[in-house]
């Protein structure tokens, strides 16, 4: 028997991994956060399983559905949003697994950031504009930040910056951001991404607040900010020239 941890990806049905799909499929026990995975995801159960949404549920009540899957030898589908990596309590759950001795898989999942990325068309990472990507939030009531993991520390270096679960303070966001990124930077708040209801808000750090006022977009928008979203005028990378020499085109190893 054995739990594996499963990355739903950012909530389009077919945005899951092959690897996901199958263990899905494989599994008579299915716990998802119903909260954000798709219900669509469901279908790849197999008959008969026994289907549970997390979402009400506190972590006293899914370990004991884990355990009750252990006693009965019966592996488990455990489906999150995104990817695990980040921000999907994987680390409590494992934690409570290593001490009752039961086994489990993690397999990844597409992250928020990176469908909100493809939704835009957009690379983050742009040669001498952006070469660095941070995924951070600000502080909410389940977690607050380190003392030292602040926005305005992370502004600072210029890097793209992949902000969740910050949408409803844009406001604070913009004042923390704005004296080193100036108000003119590009920023984009991706909504849903993927979904059939996609909303993506284009501006830059001087108008995106106003722009979210106008809407009903909610906690789950990812804000993007960094030169990389808006720039036009960068170098080529050295990866496709022709004079890069590298191992694959005779040149050093």
């Amino acid at each position: 028997m054995t739990v594996h941890f499963i990355g739903a990806g950012p909530g389009a049905p077919d945005l899951i991994t092959l690897r996901g799909r199958d263990l899905i499929a494989a599994s008579p026990v299915c716990l998802y956060a119903g909260s954000l995975v798709p219900q669509a995801l469901l279908a790849h159960c197999p008959p008969g399983a026994r289907i549970r949404d997390t979402s009400g549920m506190a972590l006293d009540d899914i370990v004991a559905e884990f355990s009750r899957a252990h006693e009965a030898g019966q592996d488990v589908a455990r489906l999150h949003s995104g990817d695990l990596s980040i921000w999907s309590a994987l680390g409590e759950q494992l934690r409570r697994l290593d001490a009752l001795q039961i086994p489990y898989t993690v397999t990844p999942g597409v992250p928020a950031f990176a469908a909100a990325a493809a939704a835009l068309a957009k690379e983050l990472t742009l040669p001498e504009v952006a070469q660095s990507v941070v995924l951070t939030r600000t502080s909410g009531r389940a977690s607050a930040m380190p003392e030292a993991e602040k926005l305005s520390t992370f502004a600072a270096t210029g890097a793209t910056l992949a902000i969740h679960l910050s949408i409803h303070v844009i406001d604070k966001v913009v004042a923390d951001l704005l004296p080193d990124y100036g108000a003119d930077c590009p920023v984009a708040v991706v909504f849903r991404a993927g979904r059939p209801d996609e909303q993506i808000l284009r501006g830059t750090i001087g108008t995106i607040a106003a722009a979210v006022a106008d809407t009903t977009i909610e906690r789950t928008a990812l804000i993007l900010v960094g030169k990389a979203l808006g720039s036009d005028d960068f170098r080529d990378s050295a990866l496709y020239s022709a004079d890069y020499r590298r191992r694959f085109r005779g040149g050093v190893e």
